[in-house]
């Protein structure tokens, strides 16, 4: 069974016992995190797709608190003697799937 979630703004397909990085979400390591805006879910031949959403939820475990790679920012001006290099590290939630239930 899979379900497609929306979280920090951006959606995932997701199973059981899948691992997957979402934006920074409040918790420490071991601690339950629900996600209930499930979009999409499905079996093998069926899919039930929900205007906007499904009556149903998604159970994790938050794995770790961690920071994505770095991004590099560059902004050069020729003939100007400019230029600035900057850099940023996304924090992310590591979470593990545990569970799709029925709401």
């Amino acid at each position: 069974m899979f379900a497609v979630i929306k979280t920090g703004g951006k959606q995932y397909r997701v199973r059981e016992n899948d691992v997957i990085e979402v934006e920074l979400l409040d918790g420490a390591a071991g601690e339950p995190v629900v996600f209930e805006e499930v979009l999409m879910a499905g079996k093998e031949g069926t899919v039930e797709i929900g205007a906007p959403g499904l009556k149903k939820k998604v159970e994790g475990k938050i794995l770790a608190q961690v920071k994505g790679p770095k991004l590099v920012i560059q902004k050069f001006r020729r003939r100007k003697n400019s230029k600035t290099r900057t850099g940023h590290r996304q924090r992310l939630t590591q979470v593990r799937i545990t569970a799709i239930k029925d709401a």
